[in-house]
C-alpha cells in the first residue's frame, strides 16, 4: 500500500479525505506569500504604513492580506484585489500575476505612470532606507511625516487673519 505524508502522520494513498494540493499550487502560494510579505515590509520601511494603513489605501481587507501572507487560500486571489493591492503600493500588477503564474502579458488594468516625486520627499525616502541613518532619526522623520499627513487642513484664509486686523 502506498502512503502519503499528510501533516504529522502518514496515511494510505487511498485515504478518502485527503486534500490534494499540487506541488505547483503549493509553490505558487509560497511565492505569492513571499511577494506580499516583501510588499508589506517595503510599505512599512519606506512609508511607515501599518497593516491597517495598507488595507485602507489598497481596499484589500486585513483578513485577506493575512490569508495571503500565510498562503492560506483555497482558490486563487481575485485579480481585482491583486491589482488594487499592487496599485495602492505602486507595484506593477504584472509582477504579482507572474508570481501567481497567470498570463503576464495582459494585466487586468493598464498601470498609469507614477507622477514625478518631489525631490525633498525623495531625499526623505532615501534617508529612511539608508542603513547609515540612525533609528532615532528615522523615527523622527516618520513621526513628522505622519503629523503632516494627518493634521487638519487649514482654511485658505487662516494665515490672513492677522494681516486684516492691521
Amino acid at each position: 500500500m502506498q502512503y502519503i505524508a499528510a501533516g504529522a502522520a502518514a496515511r494510505p494513498a487511498s485515504w478518502p479525505y485527503r486534500h490534494q494540493v499540487s506541488d505547483r499550487a503549493h509553490g505558487r502560494k509560497i511565492a505569492f506569500a513571499a511577494f506580499i510579505r516583501k510588499a508589506l515590509a517595503d510599505a512599512r520601511a519606506t512609508r511607515a504604513w501599518t497593516g491597517s494603513e495598507v488595507s485602507r489605501r489598497t481596499g484589500v481587507s486585513r483578513q485577506t492580506l493575512n490569508r495571503w501572507v500565510r498562503g492560506e487560500w483555497a482558490s486563487d486571489p481575485e485579480a481585482e484585489r491583486v491589482v488594487a493591492f499592487c496599485e495602492g503600493l505602486g507595484i506593477s500588477p504584472t509582477i504579482a500575476f507572474g508570481v501567481l503564474g497567470w498570463d503576464r502579458g495582459t494585466p487586468a488594468r493598464p498601470t498609469p505612470n507614477a507622477p514625478p516625486m518631489d525631490p525633498d520627499v525623495e531625499a526623505l525616502l532615501r534617508r529612511l532606507v539608508d542603513p547609515n541613518v540612525s533609528d532615532a532619526e528615522k523615527f523622527h522623520i516618520r513621526e513628522t511625516i505622519r503629523y503632516l499627513a494627518y493634521r487638519p487642513i487649514m482654511p485658505p484664509n487662516a494665515g490672513k487673519r492677522g494681516k486684516q486686523a492691521g
